[in-house]
C-alpha cells in the first residue's frame, strides 16, 4: 500500500508578486526551493493564510536570493502581494518508508522570505 505524505514545506512565506498574464505556476526563490527540495515542475499546494484560499499548481524556480513569490495565470486571482501563504508538497510512498520518513521543512524570515542562515 501507498499513502501520500508531506514531503516540502515553506512555511508562511509573504507573496510578492501575481502575474495573471502568465501562463501558470508558482515562482519561488531558487534558494528557497532548493532548501526546501522542491525541484522545478513539481506539484505544490498552495495554502493562503490570508484569505483561505487553496490552489495547486506546480513550482519554477525564481531568482535566487530574491525573496520572489509570485503568482502566475488563473493563481495571480488568488493572492495579492502580501499575503502570506504556505507552499506543501507530498510525495507516495509505501506505508512502512512512510513512517521513517523525515520531510523537508523551511521556516523563512517572514520580513523578507529569505532562508535564516
Amino acid at each position: 500500500m501507498t499513502i501520500e505524505v508531506l514531503k516540502s514545506k515553506i512555511h508562511r512565506v509573504k507573496v510578492t508578486q501575481a502575474n495573471v498574464d502568465y501562463v501558470g505556476s508558482i515562482t519561488i526563490d531558487s534558494a528557497l526551493m532548493e532548501a526546501a527540495n522542491i525541484i522545478r515542475g513539481e506539484k505544490v499546494q498552495v495554502v493562503n493564510v490570508t484569505n483561505g484560499e487553496r490552489l495547486e499548481t506546480y513550482a519554477i524556480p525564481g531568482e535566487e536570493g530574491s525573496g520572489v513569490i509570485c503568482l502566475n495565470g488563473a493563481a495571480a486571482h488568488k493572492a495579492t502581494p502580501g499575503d502570506v501563504v504556505i507552499i506543501i508538497s507530498y510525495a507516495a510512498m509505501e506505508f512502512e518508508e512512510a513512517k521513517n520518513f523525515k520531510p523537508w521543512v523551511i521556516f523563512p524570515d517572514t520580513a523578507t522570505n529569505k532562508l535564516v542562515k
